[in-house]
């Protein structure tokens, strides 16, 4: 009986990647760049008053800034920024 649902759960899994190789791999790099363009644009929200922009909602997003200072680094670079903007920190 073991057997039989290892076998079972084997050709389910073939049968997951055939799906995925179809449907989802052509899409693949057009939905990574809207995950990247997405988390960016939450970045910038984040670090807007590092740039200049006033942050209307900066209490509410301080507390998000360890979370993010991680990603931050990557993030200007992508921006074609290729020293951090002055604004409290360094990264670079």
């Amino acid at each position: 009986m073991r057997r039989a649902w290892r076998r079972i759960g084997r050709g389910l899994s073939a049968l997951r990647d055939i799906y995925e190789g179809i449907y989802i791999a052509p899409y693949r790099a057009q939905m990574h760049r809207e995950l990247l363009r997405e988390h960016d644009l939450f970045l910038l929200a984040g670090f807007n008053d590092l740039l200049g922009i006033p942050n209307p909602v900066v209490f509410y997003t301080l507390e998000l800034y360890p979370e993010l200072i991680d990603h931050f680094h990557q993030w200007h670079q992508r921006m074609g920024m290729p020293r951090a903007p002055e604004g409290g920190f360094r990264c670079c």
